[in-house]
Order: structure tokens, then C-alpha cells, then sequence
């Protein structure tokens, strides 16, 4: 089986709590008895984009598996790529303010990671360029390989006003673009910091749950200190696995963070 693990918004800042939450989910998959295929970490990686928080997510993030990690909305490219350059799977020398877009090439498997950020906005759209090299990608891997592409923001509404506003947009080229490649076989998003399953462009599209907090839905209580998330939840994963028959299924998992 190939197994993918799929982590987001960790929003590491100068206090502990994130860094906490973020240690017991990565200590986790480091403790696993099984080598995964990857660990993707896709985005909001630093809360305020500071060069320090990129030192200590970069410390965090660091283990036994093969790592991919693209940028949320509160990450800023220039930052992001000096700080976690080692652990970027970028192709040539992009300009700072590019997009970071990333492969990473298992075996059996493609994960194209694309940078849906938009610099000082909070909601996504994928640039021309990033379609163009994601085309590119898709066309380069032999259509009995699957490709999974991933990145911050989710391109539909998943129910949840205070993210839907901020999601991914332009998403019909996404779409478009989809539907040339049938061996695109899923969508892997963070951004909503809850355990989400829907489609988009005939394909799954799974969301992982936040490290850093949990998004109170519409039909839920809020808690004490937010009406739009709870912070006492636990930080959870999401594992994706590709088996022989190239079927995928996804298993989520909370991590219980340690004294």
C-alpha cells in the first residue's frame, strides 16, 4: 500500500501551544511502524510569516519520511522559501515571489503540490503559470501512475461561511484542466480546519483537519473563547492510501498532545 499522510495549518508563532500541538502530530507519524510514501503539509505553515516561525516549523517538520509542504494565506513566498528551502521540492530557481510549486515523484504514485496563495489576500487562486506547470505534470506521468494534486485552499463551498469566503476561486479552470488528465484521481486541500470529504471536477477533494484549531460548523455550539473555532480539540491527520487496485480511501485520526 502506498500510504500519504496529510497534515495542515499548524500556524507555528512564537508561543508554545502551536508548537506543541504540531510536535505530537509529526512525533506520531514518526513513531509509526511503517515507512509512509510522504507527509504533506499543505500550508499555513508560519502564522505571521516571520523568519523565526519558519526556523522552528523547519525544526518541527524535519523526520524520517518524505516531506512536501506548499503555503497557506498566512504564509508569505519569499519567507516561506528562505526559511524551509531544504525542504522544498521545487524545480530550477524560482523569483522569490513565485508561486511555490512542487512534484514529489514515489514510487508508484505522483504528488503535484500547487501554491493556491495569493499574496496579502486570504483566499486562493491558482495563477496561470501554475495551471500551465501542473499541465505539464500531468502530461510527463504515465497514465497508469496516479496523480494527487494538492493545496491550501479547497475550490468549493464546503459549508462552513467563515472559510467559504476565503476559498479557492477561478476554480473552472482547475476543472478544465481536469478533465484531460484522467489519471488525476484526487484533490487534496487544508485551509478549513476540518476533517472534510466532497468532489470537485468528478474527483474526490479531502480536507485535512487543522493542527492548530478546529472550525466550529454552523450547526455546532461555539466554544467558550470563539464563536468560528475550538482550541481544546485534538489536532488530527489524515491518511491516504493508494492500494494495488489504484482504489483510494481515506482514514482520519486525532493525535492526543502529550503533558
Amino acid at each position: 500500500m502506498i500510504v500519504i499522510a496529510h497534515v495542515s495549518d499548524i500556524h507555528i508563532d512564537a508561543g508554545e501551544r502551536a508548537t506543541a500541538r504540531t510536535r505530537a502530530v509529526l512525533r506520531h507519524l514518526e513513531d509509526l511502524p511503517y515507512d509512509l510514501a510522504a507527509v504533506l503539509v499543505s500550508g499555513d505553515i508560519a502564522d505571521h510569516a516571520d523568519p523565526a516561525e519558519y526556523d522552528r516549523a523547519r525544526a518541527l517538520l524535519t523526520g524520517r519520511h518524505p516531506l512536501v509542504v506548499c503555503p497557506g494565506n498566512h504564509d508569505d513566498r519569499a519567507a516561506f522559501r528562505a526559511g524551509l528551502g531544504p525542504l522544498l521540492h521545487e524545480d530550477g530557481d524560482p523569483a522569490p515571489a513565485a508561486p511555490v510549486d512542487q512534484v514529489l515523484r514515489g514510487d508508484g504514485f505522483v504528488l503535484a503540490v500547487c501554491d493556491s496563495s495569493i499574496p496579502g489576500k486570504d483566499d486562493g487562486y491558482l495563477e496561470d503559470g501554475t495551471l500551465e506547470w501542473l499541465d505539464r505534470v500531468l502530461t510527463d506521468t504515465p497514465r497508469d501512475t496516479p496523480v494527487l494534486v494538492a493545496f491550501h485552499h479547497p475550490p468549493v463551498p464546503l459549508g462552513t461561511p467563515y472559510v467559504d469566503e476565503i476559498r479557492q476561486v477561478g476554480e473552472e479552470r482547475l476543472a478544465a484542466l481536469a478533465g484531460r488528465h484522467p489519471h488525476l484521481r484526487a484533490f487534496l486541500a487544508g485551509h478549513a480546519h476540518t476533517a472534510a470529504a466532497t468532489t470537485f471536477a468528478g474527483r474526490p477533494l479531502l480536507v485535512a483537519p487543522g493542527v492548530v484549531s478546529t472550525i466550529r460548523l454552523p450547526w455546532e455550539h461555539p466554544s467558550p473563547d470563539s464563536q468560528y473555532v475550538h482550541r481544546d480539540a485534538p489536532p488530527g491527520v489524515a491518511f491516504h492510501v493508494l492500494d494495488a487496485e489504484g482504489r483510494l480511501t481515506t482514514h482520519y485520526r486525532t493525535v492526543t498532545v502529550g503533558d
